[in-house]
C-alpha cells in the first residue's frame, strides 16, 4: 500500500516508504524526536548491527540505511506482507541490508548477542509477547545494547528491570517509547 510515510533524513530523505496491509506506523514527529534522543546516545560507526526485529514496512532500519550507510542493518517481520513490503522499500538503496522472514523470539539467540541496537515494535494487541520478547533479550544482548521498545501507551511493565536502564520514556499519542540501555 502506498503511503504519505517518508524518510525523514539522510542520503533518501523525502523517499516514500511502503506500508504493508493493517500497518501502524510511527508518525514522523514521533520518529523525529526518537532519532533524536538516539543520536545523543549511539555512536553510529560503520560497522555496528542494528536489528529491525518487528520491521513492519522497515521505517526504522529504513532510516537507519539512509542516515549511516556503513551500519550494518537486519530486518525481520513473520508476516509474508511485511517481508515484501521491506523488499519494495530497500529496493533502489545502496545497501547490504539482509531481511528474514522470521518470528523475532526464534531469532533472539542467533540475532540479538551481535546486535548494538535493536527495534522492537510488536503487535499492540499483545503485550505480553512484548514482555516475553525484552525478558529473553536480556539474558542475550551484551551489556551496552540500546533497546528502542515501542508499546501502546498503556502497558507500564518492564520486564527484567534489573537488567536495563531506562534512558528516556517517552509517550507520543497511542505508543509509548522507551530507549533501555543493558546494563
Amino acid at each position: 500500500m502506498n503511503s504519505k510515510m517518508q524518510i525523514i533524513s539522510g542520503r533518501y530523505k523525502g523517499r516514500r516508504l511502503n506500508l504493508p496491509p493493517d500497518a501502524r506506523p510511527t508518525q514522523a514527529k514521533a520518529r523525529i524526536a526518537l532519532f533524536n534522543m538516539l543520536d545523543s546516545i549511539v555512536d553510529w560507526r560503520d560497522g555496528i548491527c542494528v536489528w529491525d526485529a518487528f520491521a513492519g514496512s522497515g521505517e526504522f532500519g529504513i532510516e537507519v540505511v539512509s542516515r549511516f550507510p556503513g551500519v550494518k542493518v537486519l530486518f525481520s517481520d513473520i508476516a509474508d506482507t511485511s517481508v515484501a513490503t521491506i523488499k519494495k522499500n530497500l529496493m533502489g538503496l545502496d545497501t547490504d541490508a539482509v531481511v528474514k522472514k522470521a518470528d523475532a523470539m526464534s531469532l533472539i539467540s542467533q540475532i540479538a548477542p551481535n546486535a548494538d541496537v535493536i527495534f522492537v515494535d510488536p503487535p499492540y494487541a499483545d503485550a505480553e509477547y512484548g514482555n516475553k520478547f525484552i525478558e529473553k533479550l536480556s539474558h542475550v544482548v551484551r551489556p551496552g545494547t540500546v533497546v528502542l521498545w515501542e508499546q501502546d501507551n498503556d502497558v507500564s511493565m518492564l520486564p527484567g528491570a534489573e537488567n536495563w536502564g531506562i534512558l528516556r520514556d517517552k509517550r507520543y499519542g497511542r505508543a509509548r517509547f522507551l530507549i533501555l540501555l543493558k546494563k
